[in-house]
């Protein structure tokens, strides 16, 4: 990994939009473990059960509850905070959500992402910007090979085509208005991420622990789809080590993919069998594929740009990532202490990524 170590957050002011969400609270735990100055700006926790509530996260940090589509009182946030790292999160993240509610989806991922960085253009104290956005922001012509940075933007449904948008927004503002001013910018997209804590409606690790805690047989309804799968540390610690190296060196700054290899580029059936495998206690699933709104079939990225630049690998396979979610999730079954277990795993991961 090119010069980067987590200790260089140690002190710094970093605002996290979206951090009462799954991916915004292991980003957050991180942040603090490092010594960070943290403060999130969200809506409420989006799912009950909710590991932002779990691990008791806002008392730990400056925790805001707003919704990124006002721009006032986003205002108000960053004139008090002064940050100097932004890293928006906050989206409406679900394909299927997005078809029964897609002015919701568009107004969040989309104005949203304005707001953010109509605050930056006005907040001279920010250095580093980071939009996290998604592998779906590209036009998918449903081929074997990985799309690279460089390819078309279009995503197919509200939720996708939003996130077009917003790679898009981005582009804009820091065209027109951050040419001369030394703040950095940059945009991640993001394969699917499973994890410890994910509860969220409509997502297959989720779906399978709530099928495994009801001792049923997990429901799928697209097996075949293959989907870049890696835990939710591996883009988090991608977002941190970029959002660090553009604050020190502006030649950073860019797009880039960050998923997995090919290797861990699996079908849905496959990942469910190895979470059935990972939980055991005679675990199963089912196919139960019956249509529904489109999405697509299959998706991987090309990651060798963030290889390349960063000399960035992956920590752990999906395999690994399937067992560590299986691990958190029986540990908070069992009663224990989620914030023991998480920042376990982060030492696990750290020292693998040695």
């Amino acid at each position: 990994m090119k010069n980067f170590n987590l200790s260089f957050y140690n002190g710094k002011k970093v605002l996290v939009t979206g951090h009462t969400g799954f991916k915004g609270t292991w980003l957050c735990r991180l942040l603090l473990d490092a010594g960070a100055e943290v403060t999130g700006y969200s809506l409420e926790p989006p799912t009950e059960p909710s590991i932002f509530d779990l691990t008791h996260m806002g008392s730990q940090m400056h925790s805001v509850i707003g919704d990124i589509r006002d721009l006032d009182k986003l205002m108000e946030v960053f004139r008090e905070t002064q940050p100097e790292i932004v890293l928006h999160l906050a989206a409406q993240p679900i394909v299927r959500e997005s078809y029964k509610n897609p002015v919701y989806t568009y107004e969040t991922n989309v104005m949203g992402t304005v707001n953010i960085l109509e605050c930056i253009r006005q907040t001279e104290s920010v250095k580093s910007f980071l939009n996290v956005t998604t592998d779906k922001v590209y036009h998918n012509r449903e081929w074997e090979w990985g799309y690279r940075e460089n390819d078309p933007l279009d995503g197919f449904d509200p939720y996708s085509n939003s996130k077009s948008c917003s790679e898009l927004v981005t582009h804009s503002y820091k065209n027109s208005f951050f040419g001369d001013r030394d703040t950095r910018i940059s945009t991640a997209r993001a394969g699917n991420v499973i994890g410890g804590g994910d509860f969220a409606a409509d997502r297959i690790i989720p779906d399978c622990i709530r099928a495994a805690m009801e001792e049923k047989p997990v429901q799928v309804r697209n097996p075949h789809s293959t989907r870049p799968f890696q835990h939710v540390l591996e883009p988090l610690y991608a977002y941190l080590m970029i959002a660090a190296l553009q604050y020190e060196d502006q030649k950073y700054e860019g797009y880039y993919n960050v998923g997995p290899g090919d290797e861990d580029c699996v079908t849905t059936g496959e990942l469910v069998e190895l979470f059935c495998e990972a939980w055991g206690e005679g675990q199963t699933w089912e196919n139960h594929f019956a249509g529904g709104p489109h999405e697509a079939n299959f998706l991987k990225l090309d990651c060798s740009r963030l290889r390349s630049v960063f000399e960035w690998k992956p920590a752990w396979g999906v395999r690994k990532a399937v067992e560590k979610t299986v691990e958190w999730t029986k540990a908070w079954q069992s009663g224990e202490d989620v914030n023991f277990i998480m920042k376990k795993q982060i030492q696990s991961f750290l020292d693998q990524m040695k």
